[in-house]
């Protein structure tokens, strides 16, 4: 590799996976200030919906309508070296509590997150929220 290769380093890789899971930790607390000490600026976070948010702090006032209280079980990333970038998908459930108090578990979620220099540049936000809820109400289509 050149001194001006723009290839991802297994070293960086690692350094990005550990990020994205601190990130992940740090949201669930949630401490969204500590989760955006691992964020770029400028970052762009599209939650379900295609719900923009520039700010984890953001994401923690969504959630908060959406679930009385709401954490991942992250069962495993998936991590993929790029051209000066990596890309990391967190996949697991969410389990917690809808607004009313009910407990949910076993709601898959994949998380989608762009890393470039050890911070997340971007983030995409898939889940079976919406899915449940239209069950909970009798709407399955």
């Amino acid at each position: 590799m050149s001194a001006h290769s723009t290839d991802t380093t297994a070293s960086d890789t690692a350094r990005d996976a550990a990020n994205v899971t601190a990130y992940l930790e740090a949201s669930m607390v949630p401490d969204p200030e500590r989760a955006a000490t691992y964020m770029a600026p400028g970052i762009t976070i599209v939650f379900t919906g295609g719900r923009s948010f520039g700010h984890p702090r953001e994401v923690t006032a969504f959630n908060a309508g959406r679930y009385a209280w709401v954490k991942k079980r992250m069962e495993r990333l998936d991590v993929v070296p790029g051209d000066g970038v990596t890309t990391v998908y967190s996949l697991g459930t969410l389990y917690g509590a809808w607004p009313d108090g009910t407990p949910f578990e076993g709601n898959r979620y994949v998380d989608r997150f762009t890393v470039r220099d050890g911070l997340i540049v971007t983030m995409e936000v898939w889940n079976d929220s919406a899915e449940r809820i239209l069950s909970r109400h009798g709407l399955n289509t």
